[in-house]
């Protein structure tokens, strides 16, 4: 048991993966970042292991025996909120779409930079830990959209609609500068807490997914710029 004034280990990190060899890789990379971390085989493994702690992160694979990734991610999503980051080497742009479908909040393809992992994981879990400042605006309406940040809950003409956390940070910065125009890169940046030249494409599909789930058009794309959420009446 730690002692008062110890200071603690980093978050709690569950790696869902069936290669082993990469497996290990992400353990001891994730270990040496001073994290701690769990590891599971298989999608029925995965659930038990999720289901007996609670975790701050989870990095998902997709193709997994037993249960695959996107089953493993939908039970997950039904009991939990906590972050999760799809690893895989399927990389067309439905396999990432599916993905998010299910509510990850972001996703990685093989093979992949380690600083770039690293990245991703320092960005989730900071996300998760990002507390709105008390003089900051607790909710925001445009037209049928409201967007109230204190309770993390999104109503689209008083019907509940179910996000991610990357997706209502999304909502969240458009909404607050409306009419105002962000390249992809510094949605990467503000959104997704980091800079990584040619992962627009990530980009697209949250923004296509975050659209379809609201039912409603105003995030419009600048051609050849990037995006902005319509202007104020």
């Amino acid at each position: 048991m730690m002692k008062r004034g110890e200071i603690s280990l980093k978050e709690y990190i569950l790696i869902v993966e069936d290669e082993i060899e990469i497996q290990s890789i992400l353990k001891e990379l994730l270990l040496d970042a001073g994290y701690q971390v769990d590891t599971a085989s298989d999608g029925l493994e995965g659930i038990t292991a999720f289901r007996q702690k609670t975790y701050d992160l989870i990095l998902l694979d997709l193709m997994l025996p037993k249960i695959d990734g996107y089953a493993v991610c939908e039970m997950i999503r039904k009991e939990s909120e906590v972050p999760v980051l799809m690893i895989t080497a399927l990389d067309e742009e439905d396999d990432q779409v599916k993905g998010f479908e299910v509510l990850a909040d972001d996703y990685i393809t093989k093979p992949f930079s380690l600083k770039l992992v690293l990245k991703r994981v320092e960005a989730l879990l900071r996300r998760r830990g990002s507390v709105i400042d008390e003089g900051e605006k607790q909710v925001f309406c445009y037209r049928e959209i409201q967007l109230d940040i204190t309770g993390m809950q999104v109503h689209v003409s008083g019907k509940e609609v179910a996000l991610t956390k990357l997706e209502l940070d999304l909502l969240h910065l458009f909404m607050r500068n409306q009419g105002r125009v962000f390249t992809r890169d510094e949605l990467l940046n503000l959104v997704w807490g980091y800079d990584y030249t040619g992962y627009e494409k990530a980009v697209n599909i949250h923004i296509m997914n975050l659209r379809r789930k609201l039912g409603v058009d105003y995030i419009e794309a600048v051609r050849g710029v990037g995006y902005r959420f319509a202007k104020k009446d």
